[in-house]
């Protein structure tokens, strides 16, 4: 084996490590925009519940199925207050029934849990979840591990400043639910 030849075996090792992180990345950057950013979202003319999850601060989600509820989607909005406290139970026109619950265990799987059971009690047949892109996929797979019917998600705005976070977060509680919580 020439001198040549022995120099040049590291370098197509080298593009070849390259080339696979390119790769890895590129599948990892569509997959997060596909999961997270980009998430498809559903415009049911109608359900049986609006259900808005929680964990958002500035109340978007739960704004949001009120609207819906007093556009007509639904006459039940179910809102979960998740861990904050300080979060209540909004006001809502005549008409339209609100519960609002805090998930045990405080998470999207509590809330899931939550879904079902108030389902079955009501015999729902479709439920809307209102809820943030980053969160959708994940929400769907929970939801329909407790739930049977037809579930639809709709999503509300996030500001652009917890995007970074969200879409870190999504990936462990989507792997957690993927991995570790296999049933309801």
């Amino acid at each position: 084996m020439r001198a040549a030849d022995r120099v040049k075996s590291p370098s197509r090792h080298f593009k070849r490590i390259i080339i696979v992180v390119l790769l890895v990345v590129v599948v990892f950057l569509v997959s997060t925009a596909r999961l997270f950013v980009w998430a498809p979202s559903d415009t049911p003319s109608r359900a049986d519940a609006i259900v808005a999850l929680g964990g958002d601060p500035g109340q978007l989600r739960m704004k949001s199925a009120v609207k819906l509820a007093e556009a007509g989607k639904a006459p039940i909005v179910v809102i979960s207050l998740g861990g904050d406290s300080k979060v209540r139970c909004p006001r809502t026109p005549k008409g339209i029934e609100v519960i609002c619950f805090r998930p045990d265990p405080v998470n999207t799987r509590g809330e899931a849990e939550f879904i079902g059971r108030l389902a079955g009690r009501y015999h729902w047949r479709s439920v809307a979840l209102v809820t943030s892109r980053a969160q959708d996929t994940r929400a769907r797979i929970l939801v329909r591990r407790c739930f049977s019917g037809s579930v639809y998600v709709i999503t509300a705005s996030l500001p652009w400043y917890d995007w970074p976070y969200q879409i870190a977060y999504g990936w462990g509680a989507l792997v957690k639910a993927l991995l570790l919580y296999r049933a309801c």
